[in-house]
């Protein structure tokens, strides 16, 4: 796992809180100073926390979870659905629905009905419809889709949320916490940091600071599923060599019966 810079960060924009008067008390142990009356955030603190962060969704990308990547702020969503779907974990950066978590089985019934309309159109009974009957259920998978296209291929509950900016996801931050789903998040001077479990202090509303900081947790999650790969292909390549060891002395043995016969031979000529 590639060590975090310093300066990368700096240069990023991730050091900047909010106003002085905005903050959170309980975020002052990541505070560095203040200037010009906005907070600085203490970026070797930072670098700590995403190193930490980082190790941590590594497991749980190597244990076959899957990871919620949430943010539906307009300068996160875009990046954080890139950067999800490029290690293919679910996101959620439209509306988060309520009861995402604490009413999985009724979002999965959601994810299922939009599946079913895909089924009809390639089956033909989509086009036995009325034209106002295939309009108003164009309109629904629409609909389904922008708001649980991203999350039709979690089965079950993920094994960790990733939020940008837990303020804003509120509704996300208190189901996950209901059901003891672990939380990592980005979260800026203004936010407190004692609903989250895994804490990255930084700038959650600059792109360039939410994009650096989203790279150095997707490339974990990425080295997690290439591990998780590797150990399945060791496990597959295991009972082959068992096979090859088994067959080995068979071998050996078909080779010596000869050298055997040959011995007993000898003296049958020599009594003669």
């Amino acid at each position: 796992m590639a060590n975090v810079n310093i300066q990368e960060l700096l240069d990023n924009g991730v050091h900047f809180g909010h106003l002085t008067r905005k903050w959170n008390p309980n975020m002052a142990p990541y505070i560095y100073t203040e200037r010009n009356g906005v907070h600085i955030i203490d970026l070797y603190k930072t670098a700590a926390k995403i190193e930490e962060t980082s190790e941590a969704l590594k497991k749980i990308a190597n244990s076959g979870r899957k990871i919620l990547f949430v943010a539906t702020k307009k300068q996160a969503k875009d990046i954080v659905a890139e950067k999800a779907k490029a290690v293919s974990m679910p996101f959620i950066t439209e509306r988060w629905p309520g009861g995402m978590l604490t009413n999985f089985v009724t979002i999965r019934k959601a994810v299922k009905k939009m599946a079913l309309i895909d089924r009809m159109k390639t089956d033909g009974s989509f086009d036995a419809l009325s034209k106002r009957e295939k309009l108003q259920i164009n309109r629904q998978r629409e609909k389904l889709e922008k708001n649980l296209g991203s999350i039709s291929d979690m089965t079950r509950l993920p094994g960790a949320l990733f939020i940008v900016d837990i303020k804003k996801e509120h509704i996300a931050v208190a189901e996950a916490q209901k059901l003891n789903i672990p939380i990592f998040a980005m979260v800026d001077t203004n936010s407190d940091p004692r609903q989250v479990d895994y804490v990255i202090p930084a700038n959650d509303d600059a792109s360039k600071s939410i994009d650096i900081v989203l790279s150095f947790v997707t490339n974990a999650v990425a080295e997690g599923l290439s591990d998780r790969k590797a150990d399945k292909e060791k496990v597959k390549e295991a009972p082959k060599k068992e096979e090859a060891k088994v067959e080995a002395p068979k071998a050996e043995a078909e080779v010596e019966a000869p050298v055997k016969e040959e011995a007993t031979d000898a003296p049958a000529e020599e009594k003669k």
